[in-house]
């Protein structure tokens, strides 16, 4: 476990959880990672680090089990992170593991109850993951945090979700977004109690029905979800926020720095959230992004950050090691 930077944690835990890691040789260094997506010259297994404290990022020796893409991210912060599904010439029923302590990656002996690419990633920290939905299913496979044991919860989704994306408000709920149903883009939100593991879909859903889009979570306070297809070029920039007391969405006054296809979301919580890779410009380029966008949680500015990625990814999976929440 490490010091995490802009934790909400009190100041004696974030000094004994740094002098704990101190004593016992390794440092947790708090960081979004980007695992697997597609480049220029096709999927890749790469995983990128990009840590918070400086916002520069480097290339893990660990690779995911398979060059894919469409796979998904969550995280049990600030132990490890899951990448699960996607696709390489078929759909995957794999999920890979990264221990933070050491940045090593193995793959899970259960993966997925079925394969599936991008189903929604949702991590409720310290109790377990879900995947939901993926490839036009509703299912929702729960991961226990304490073995990696699987279940599948026996009511899944309302909408059978393709292309969406997830977010959490850790201890309290997840979220997926739907994207694409049927053959309609939708701005169906659906949130997933962490308590009961019951799913409700939200009264207010996404300013715009769009698929390929990016999320990340503010845990306590907000979660954002970015960018996407809405079905008909060309990609948007528009962020939504949804305050999770009482789940009502806004649209951000500034948004991606350009219409993006399919980026990550990461977020470092009580500090700021990130958008990186993703591709650009329908119907221009679609050139595939080495950036990143960071938004801070104090007044949800943006900047961009250069150089996340080594060469362009048109849509990598994300999470964050944010320390203890």
């Amino acid at each position: 476990m490490g010091l995490r930077y802009g934790s909400r944690s009190r100041p004696g835990t974030m000094v004994s959880t740094w002098l704990n890691s101190l004593v016992s040789g390794t440092v947790v260094v708090p960081a979004a990672y980007f695992g697997g997506g597609e480049t220029a010259a096709g999927r890749t297994d790469v995983i990128r680090k990009l840590a918070f404290s400086t916002d520069t990022a480097a290339t893990l020796v660990a690779v995911l089990n398979a060059a894919s893409y469409l796979v998904a991210g969550m995280a049990n912060s600030p132990t490890a992170g899951y990448f699960g599904g996607g696709r390489t010439t078929g759909d995957l029923t794999t999920v890979d593991k990264l221990t933070f302590s050491t940045d090593g990656i193995a793959t899970l002996g259960t993966g997925l109850s079925s394969a599936r690419n991008q189903p929604c990633g949702i991590g409720n920290a310290g109790t377990a993951g879900y995947f939901a939905g993926g490839s036009g299913a509703t299912t929702v496979d729960k991961f226990a945090f304490s073995d990696d044991s699987r279940t599948t919860l026996g009511t899944g989704l309302t909408d059978a979700s393709t292309s969406g994306t997830g977010m959490a408000n850790s201890g309290t709920a997840g979220y997926a977004a739907n994207g694409y149903v049927g053959s309609s883009c939708v701005t169906t939100v659906e949130k997933l109690t962490f308590s009961t593991d019951g799913i409700a879909t939200l009264g207010t859903g996404l300013a715009t029905g769009v698929r390929y889009m990016g999320a990340m979570a503010n845990s306590g306070t907000a979660g954002y979800v970015a960018g996407g297809y809405p079905c008909a070029d060309p990609y948007i920039d528009t962020v939504n926020k949804f305050a999770f007391s009482d789940d009502s969405r806004t649209t951000l006054s500034t948004g991606l720095s350009q219409g993006l296809y399919s980026p990550g979301g990461a977020a470092n919580t009580g500090t700021a959230g990130y958008f990186g890779g993703g591709t650009c410009c329908a119907g221009v380029s679609w050139t595939k992004q080495t950036q990143g966008e960071r938004f801070a949680f104090a007044d949800d500015s943006r900047t961009v950050i250069a150089s996340v990625f080594a060469t362009g990814n048109g849509g990598p999976a994300a999470f964050a090691n944010e320390g203890t929440l």
